[in-house]
């Protein structure tokens, strides 16, 4: 299947809804943590596959801000699972060139997940390859509510944007998103077949091709991926153009 794939034509941006966790345990009658356990040997391996693939960014739906909702006890798992996390594969992760970079409001989080967090980035941020995006207490909604009131404040300021009168425009809301400098997704790969992008980069993915697939997410492995990699290079992107048969006719 990798040999199918055309190394010219892969995202230079995936985004991820990592989705099916709680399904894939109770499938096997386990407790719902084993499903968040085994979710995030997946990710390894995802990540460790893009790296090598050189994709230039990869982000992460790790937990969103309506997550707080789940019970205490889940939610606590999860930061604790996320700390884990960072301790065993910060390693591999700085081994591997990748940087990693936290979006959302991580500044609500729990003060020892902070750190840890902090950490991470400081210890990655000089490395070149891939950036590994994670979503932390992220909501698209949210972001777009940050990045306006960024923008209010500096035209509150009196600051310009073109010699006169500050304004808003596409590029000037892009740049205040939590993912500025980055490149929008390219493609958008949602597991566990639900048809919906749940709060999810609401901006940054106005084009991007959408990939959604039954598997949940803990069986979500290699060939999973280079199966959306394909189905992906299989789409003629036209941004609200016509496709160059169409243009012709």
């Amino acid at each position: 299947m990798l040999a199918q794939l055309d190394p010219q034509r892969f995202p230079r941006h995936i985004a991820v809804i990592m989705d099916g966790n709680g399904r894939w345990a109770q499938k096997r009658h386990l407790p719902r943590v084993a499903g968040h356990k085994a979710g995030v040997r997946t990710a390894r391996e995802i990540i460790e596959t893009c790296a090598r693939l050189k994709i230039p960014a990869l982000t992460l739906y790790a937990f969103s801000v309506e997550n707080w909702r789940r019970p205490q006890a889940e939610v606590d798992f999860l930061m604790r699972l996320l700390r884990e996390y960072l301790r065993k594969e910060l390693p591999v992760i700085h081994r591997n060139n990748i940087r990693l970079v936290v979006i959302g409001r991580p500044e609500q989080l729990p003060a020892a997940v902070r750190k840890d967090i902090e950490g991470a980035m400081q210890h990655t941020e000089a490395n070149t390859g891939m950036k590994l995006i994670v979503a932390l207490n992220y909501g698209g909604r949210a972001e777009l509510v940050d990045a306006f009131n960024a923008l209010l404040a500096h035209a509150r300021d009196g600051e310009s944007n073109g010699g006169g009168r500050w304004q808003a425009d596409e590029q000037a809301i892009s740049d205040h998103l939590y993912t500025a400098g980055l490149p929008d997704p390219d493609l958008l790969i949602r597991t566990s077949g639900e048809m919906r992008v749940s709060n999810f980069l609401l901006w940054q993915i106005a084009y991007a091709e959408i990939y959604v697939t039954e598997t949940l997410w803990p069986d979500f492995d290699r060939k999973a991926l280079f199966g959306a990699l394909l189905e992906f290079q299989k789409r003629e992107r036209r941004y609200g153009g016509l496709s160059a048969a169409h243009a012709r006719s």
